[in-house]
């Protein structure tokens, strides 16, 4: 919208647009270089995790262990949101239409919401299991299942390390919360080989149980974060990192600008936030020149592409809006 009406408001010469559209296109490659690097670095760190979460899973089967197959439980979950960050990469892409003009890009809200829900349900189970196992804790294989958490941990710390170096980890919402998942499946296989080291020399057999609902509560934390975020966004609510009355006060800066009122400011999806408001002026003569610093003050400051504001003049009348 905002590059619209840039375009409208902007008569440049045809060398400055060539400029401009040269510019453009390295910048789209420089994305999709990114975007391939994010990309790479879940499939690999998805690979990862799902095979350790089949070994955690049998290895729990087999050594008795539920500290194994809570933190399998917590490596499904992960799987399961690095598949969805990664189908959302490829959802997201998909061309907008006349019935769905925002596009596809609430997908990888609507997958968030689901894999938060999963996971509550997963804590749930291993918390009923480990109340029940915390009065007659069952022998476990000990030795087995610190070798399996080892070879978990050591997984783990691969799948974070190739998310690091191939994905942008420091800018990308949805690559963070898949670095974090792994991090967080680190401590569970952590959590793993502390309970096997205490049973395997001191026979604390109930260390598994504890253990395990240690990492349930983790994935209860993760969960909420997961839930409550998603909730935020489904809600239209303003993104965290922006605050109405500072966008307000910097609009008001605009040397020509009256009154801003009905701002809005919400998510579309992780790393894509809009914008729309009405700004009073006192010359309608120069209405061009403050639409322009608007757009660019919201995109520089604030770093919102997606911005539509309605210039008015003081005789302008219309209802007043019910939100």
């Amino acid at each position: 919208m905002a590059d619209k009406q840039k375009h409208n408001h902007n008569h440049h010469d045809h060398s400055h647009s060539h400029d401009h559209e040269h510019g453009h296109h390295h910048h789209n490659h420089g994305a999709d270089l990114l975007r391939q690097g994010n990309k790479k670095g879940l499939i690999i760190a998805l690979c990862i995790t799902f095979g350790v979460m089949l070994l955690e899973f049998f290895g729990g089967l087999l050594t008795n262990s539920l500290a194994l197959l809570s933190d399998s439980g917590h490596m499904l979950s992960d799987a399961a949101s690095l598949f969805l960050s990664f189908i959302a990469f490829g959802v997201a892409a998909r061309a907008v239409s006349s019935k769905k003009t925002y596009g596809y890009h609430r997908f990888e809200i609507l997958a968030a919401l689901f894999n938060g829900v999963t996971l509550f349900v997963i804590a749930g189970f291993i918390i009923w299991e480990a109340y029940n196992r915390f009065w007659e804790p069952p022998t476990v294989q000990s030795g087995s299942m610190i070798l399996i958490a080892v070879i978990g941990l050591i997984a783990n710390l691969l799948s974070a390390w190739s998310l690091m170096r191939k994905g942008d980890v420091h800018n990308n919402v949805n690559m963070r919360s898949a670095y974090l998942h792994v991090i967080g499946d680190a401590l569970g296989s952590v959590g793993a080989i502390i309970a096997g080291l205490l049973m395997f020399f001191f026979g604390w057999f109930v260390a598994d149980p504890i253990i395990s609902v240690v990492v349930a509560l983790l994935i209860l934390k993760s969960a909420w974060g997961i839930i409550t975020h998603t909730f935020h966004i489904l809600m239209e609510g303003t993104p965290s990192s922006i605050h109405p009355s500072t966008v307000k006060q910097e609009l008001l800066r605009i040397k020509g600008t009256q009154d801003v009122h009905d701002l809005h400011i919400w998510t579309i999806t992780s790393g894509l936030d809009a914008l729309s408001c009405h700004i009073r002026i006192a010359d309608p003569e120069h209405q061009q020149l403050i639409l322009q610093e608007a757009i660019h003050m919201i995109k520089e400051k604030f770093q919102i592409d997606h911005a539509t504001i309605q210039i008015e003049t003081s005789d302008i009348e219309h209802g007043a809006l019910t939100v």
